[in-house]
């Protein structure tokens, strides 16, 4: 069954008693939470203490050792399986220095992504084009990954992962690498995009002071339990 059969009523993430173990530690130890449809929600808490393993573990990346994850109601994992594979899930996930392909350009990249997806070659050029500009990067398109700042950088990983159409975006500290001016115009970008695709967004952050602007919801983590859950009071 993939999310979009599923009826309006779910929240887009439900984890129910979520466990990871690893060479007998606890990564993660019951963690109980469900997001919202359409809520952007910041995930912080000390280095360690699991933030970047529940992102996995939503994405597919990753099985649980116990519990369960749901995708808009429909089982995505169990213990010790993936359900539904990452490529079915509908999430995005933009990495922390967005991993790109250095090898490929700036359109390709995106384009790669499309012809997964089966999108037919005769469309891929003007979607990837599209893309680029939601993400403010017309003009870029012949440019190779590797030639990219920072900031371009993660809006290019940020083209990638809608590429695919998510309904879910996970982001690992975007906004890390860089500079306060790029780490604002970023932040304006993803909040924009968020708004205008009505994404759910969980977002690991490092400065949730910086980002509680955009936010509906902070949590945070610590020893792989989730200690705190509070809406947020945007400035």
């Amino acid at each position: 069954m993939s999310p979009s059969s599923i009826g309006a009523e779910a929240p887009a993430v439900t984890l129910s008693g979520l466990g990871v173990r690893v060479a007998g530690r606890a990564l993660l130890d019951g963690v109980d939470l469900a997001l919202a449809r359409g809520e952007h929600t910041l995930l912080v808490g000390p280095s360690g203490s699991g933030k970047s393993t529940l992102l996995r573990v939503i994405a597919g990346l990753v099985a649980p050792s116990a519990g369960t994850v749901a995708l808009f109601g429909a089982p995505a994992s169990a213990p010790g399986s993936v359900i539904i594979p990452p490529e079915r899930r509908g999430v995005g996930m933009l990495f922390q220095g967005a991993a790109l392909w250095p090898h490929m350009g700036v359109r390709e990249t995106v384009a790669f992504v499309l012809a997964r997806r089966g999108v037919p070659r005769s469309e891929r050029r003007a979607r990837a084009d599209a893309l680029l500009e939601q993400c403010d990067l017309a003009g870029f398109a012949e440019r190779r990954a590797a030639t990219l700042s920072g900031g371009e950088a993660q809006r290019l990983g940020l083209a990638r992962a809608l590429a695919a159409e998510p309904r879910v975006l996970l982001l690992d500290e975007p906004l890390g690498p860089l500079d306060a001016p790029r780490r604002a115009a970023l932040l304006d970008m993803l909040h924009r995009v968020q708004r205008a695709l009505d994404l759910t967004v969980l977002h690991v952050t490092h400065d949730p002071a910086e980002a509680a602007r955009v936010a509906d919801r902070i949590l945070s983590l610590d020893g792989g339990r989730l200690v705190t859950d509070a809406r947020s009071v945007r400035p």
